[in-house]
């Protein structure tokens, strides 16, 4: 990181010597281009002017211990120096770090029971209950989309909005696979099952992200489905949208209402386009970015639940926790924090000076 920024500090150099150079005072475009260019680097280079700093005080003081007139003071000095250095790092560190132009953005969130029948789909209503507690200690909204049921019991499907600050920098490590072993409630002779369930996390797109032609868009209309009885909607309400030149498909049927349950899908529909998008520039900026888990297979999976254990392991940073039955209150933050830097990190090691 801090080569880096040292390189960075450089090109800094260089382009306020062009700045005053005489060659370049009379070329407004030049001026502009080498102005903005430097405006962009200059947070960077003032964060790691500070740490050269605090390292330069740090390294005079550990030189200072040497002498035993000025040992003490020096390691009162070095006792203030080094947290003022950590803090400084952080700073740096998030100079560097290249602005997520979705940071801002609410989320959608799918859950998909996989591998596993009937058990899968518990286990996705399982982890809708643990995200919706996540949400609530964190002040977010949680907004239903689509449903649909299993006959016995928790979600073949499961989509929703989650909306409130620092949802998607938050959330979108969840995409993934998210294996479980536990006896299932309908197991009779007490034997540990393995089944599984896929989260994708999409960053809301809004109309102005992702222009849909109307046209492209086929509508169906269906009555609700449920579990049967009374809950069943007699009025076709529920919709279907096909995007037909990207062959994606949305259904809702949360609403009562047809416009208001078409208007949820097309939500749905314009974030997954959006997504598809950020997945096609990614791909061809060569990045290498985690992709939308969209089968529920337990081989590819990123994290396993171990109730009999009371055990969560996330396989991607090797990250254990032996309070699982906490994790599933929605108290995940330890987990976030790690999963976020993590992420930072990988930003950092694919970011590079211009």
């Amino acid at each position: 990181m801090l080569e880096k920024a040292k390189i960075i500090a450089a090109r800094f150099d260089e382009l306020t010597a062009q700045m005053s150079d005489p060659q370049f005072a009379s070329d407004g475009a030049s001026q502009s281009r080498i102005g903005k260019e430097r405006a962009k680097l200059e947070p960077i280079v003032l964060a790691y002017h500070r740490v050269a700093e605090i390292e330069r005080a740090l390294n005079e003081a550990r030189a200072a211990l040497r002498d035993p007139d000025l040992g003490e003071l020096a390691r009162e000095e070095i006792a203030m120096l080094e947290p003022e250095r950590d803090a400084a790092m952080a700073v740096l560190e998030d100079a560097l770090l290249p602005r997520d132009p979705d940071a801002d953005r609410n989320v959608i969130m799918e859950i998909r029971g996989g591998s596993g029948g009937e058990e899968a789909a518990l286990w996705a209503a399982d982890l809708l209950r643990m995200y919706q507690r996540f949400a609530e200690l964190r002040g977010w909204k949680i907004e239903p989309i689509s449903l649909s049921e299993a006959e016995m019991g928790g979600y073949k499907e499961i989509v929703f909005g989650v909306n409130g600050h620092g949802a998607w920098d938050a959330l979108q490590t969840e995409s993934g696979v998210h294996r479980v072993q536990r006896v299932p409630a309908t197991e009779q002779k007490g034997r540990i099952h393995t089944s599984a369930a896929s989260v994708a996390v999409l960053p809301e797109a809004q109309e102005v992200d992702v222009d849909i032609n109307e046209n492209d868009v086929e509508l169906e209309t269906m009555r609700s489905s449920g579990a049967g009885g009374q809950s069943v909607q007699k009025n076709e309400t529920a919709v279907r949208l096909t995007h037909r030149p990207t062959g994606v498909v949305v259904t809702c049927q949360d609403e009562r209402s047809l416009r208001q349950n078409k208007e949820k899908a097309m939500r749905v529909l314009r974030s997954r386009i959006y997504e598809a998008e950020r997945e096609r520039l990614a791909a061809e900026r060569d990045v290498t970015r985690r992709a939308q888990v969209k089968s529920g297979d337990r081989s590819d999976k990123i994290r396993t639940y171990n109730f009999p254990e009371n055990r969560l392991t996330d396989h991607r940073i090797n990250w254990k926790s032996g309070s699982l039955d906490q994790l599933m209150l929605g108290r995940i933050d330890e987990l976030v924090v790690a999963l976020t830097q993590m992420r930072r990190d990988e930003m950092l090691a694919q970011s590079t000076p211009e």
